[in-house]
């Protein structure tokens, strides 16, 4: 077993790995930027080494100084968490030279996952169902127009190299194709450094809907069950839970298999996610794999009991896996709380946090690095906690929620536990019948003084 680990991210996920490593008498090493000097993944770790300024490029993502830091303070494994070089196959391959296990996936498994038109081909000859479109990257427009017509309109651009929903556009028609791969192309160039593109059928009425997988280093994978992903703001995720209100035994047994089959087919070793589109008669496509843990990751660790980043771990360390399936035994509902106003077009909303008071209670679980008096930078990713409720029924679990998220008060900046709130009383929502569409029309109402 690893004697220290150092942990390559910031923020709630950090402080969640670190409370895992000391529970398992594990050494941790936070690494900071000089924006995160007061974050809590700092204070509770054993060592803290400040990596840079506070732009994620001369820090958070600067492989020396990350490699550096774990030199010095003898740290013989390193944990992306998610985001940052999480799917970073250069970082990986680093840290294999440097006698540092990556607790993640292997350079070359983050290099086939990690292209989706590569991945799209090998899920293909897994046998896992995929979304009818192009068989790799589009050549050029012409090519562009050609598989628009064979795959049948709607259809999705989406950029190989994209994420966050950059580099996509829907397409309704063929005299919209034209502008639509250009722009496309341009955004993904920008983002990415690549404007490779790919094509698929527009899924009508889609769920995001996501399997948990873990393999070891013997090729075996089991599944953990599926989370609902479905609510959703340009691409990025509000809210999540498991089970899925559209899930039915056998389809929950059908995309169990070909997750396991995916993972298996590629001897995936790690924690890893297979996330699919699921259309309103039930069939799925695949859609991407993660290969990192999730933010969604503590509703599957709470229907089932289970630690993901202790099993990540294990699995790094050589540890087999038990090769068990799980199913959800609770229901479990995730909020993401982001410091953003979401009365102002959810504008990030930096600043110093002047009052906190977290929420408690049975079934309640609240994952966060901030506290009163922490300013949060204005440099990262706006989300600052994740509030999970887990009850015996999904009604519970929603009920559950409306009154935690009563009683988390954050003041001094703004923050989407208004947003929740409405959303948890939304007549679609508490019906399960919500789509990725959902927030098109979804209208937050002001609040009555």
């Amino acid at each position: 077993m690893f004697k220290k680990i150092l942990v390559a991210n910031r923020g709630e996920i950090a402080l969640r790995v670190i409370r895992t490593c000391k529970e398992m008498g594990i050494k941790t090493v936070a690494v900071y930027s000089t924006a995160d000097a007061d974050s809590l993944h700092v204070k509770f770790a054993d060592e803290a080494v400040c990596i840079g300024p506070p732009a994620s490029s001369e820090s958070y993502l600067k492989i020396s100084n990350i490699i550096a830091a774990a030199e010095i303070t003898n740290a013989d494994a390193i944990h992306p968490g998610y985001g940052f070089l999480s799917e970073n196959a250069r970082f990986s391959k680093i840290c294999g030279e440097h006698d540092i296990k990556f607790i993640g996936a292997s350079p070359e498994m983050i290099d086939r996952m990690g292209d989706k038109a590569n991945a799209k081909a090998t899920m293909l000859a897994a046998g896992v169902p995929c979304v009818p479109g192009s068989e790799g990257i589009i050549k050029d427009f012409e090519d562009c127009k050609k598989v628009a017509l064979e795959t049948g309109y709607p259809v999705m651009l989406k950029a190989s190299a994209g994420g966050g929903g950059k580099g996509m556009r829907a397409v309704w028609k063929e005299e919209d194709l034209l502008n639509a791969w250009e722009s496309a192309r341009t955004e993904s160039k920008a983002a990415f450094g690549n404007d490779d593109m790919y094509m698929e059928k527009l899924i009508e009425e889609p769920r995001h809907i996501e399997i948990q997988i873990v393999g070891d280093s013997t090729g075996k994978a089991c599944h953990l069950s599926e989370r609902d992903c479905s609510i959703q703001r340009r691409h990025q995720k509000l809210t999540e839970e498991v089970p899925s209100p559209f899930m039915t035994k056998a389809l929950r047994e059908k995309m169990g298999k070909a997750a396991v089959k995916a993972a298996e087919y590629i001897s995936y070793e790690g924690a890893g996610t297979v996330e699919f589109l699921v259309d309103k008669h039930r069939n799925f496509y695949f859609m991407e794999m993660n290969t990192r843990i999730q933010v969604e990751h503590p509703i599957t660790e709470q229907v089932i009991d289970f630690d993901l980043i202790r099993e990540q771990i294990l699995v790094a360390a050589g540890v087999p896996i038990s090769g068990k399936n799980y199913l959800p035994q609770l229901h479990s509902i995730e909020c993401r709380i982001n410091a953003e106003d979401p009365f102002n077009d959810f504008r990030p909303s930096p600043g110093r946090i002047t009052t906190l008071h977290a929420p408690g209670g049975h079934g309640v679980r609240l994952d966060t690095h901030v506290y009163a008096g922490y300013s949060i930078p204005p440099n990262y990713d706006s989300m600052i906690a994740k509030l999970i409720t887990t009850a015996q029924t999904r009604e519970e679990a929603i009920n559950k929620m409306k009154r935690a998220l009563d009683e988390f008060v954050i003041e001094g900046i703004k923050t989407t536990i208004p947003f929740h709130r409405q959303l948890m009383d939304h007549p679609d929502y508490l019906a399960g019948n919500y789509t990725t569409k959902f927030m098109e029309d979804f209208k937050i109402q002001p609040i009555q003084e």
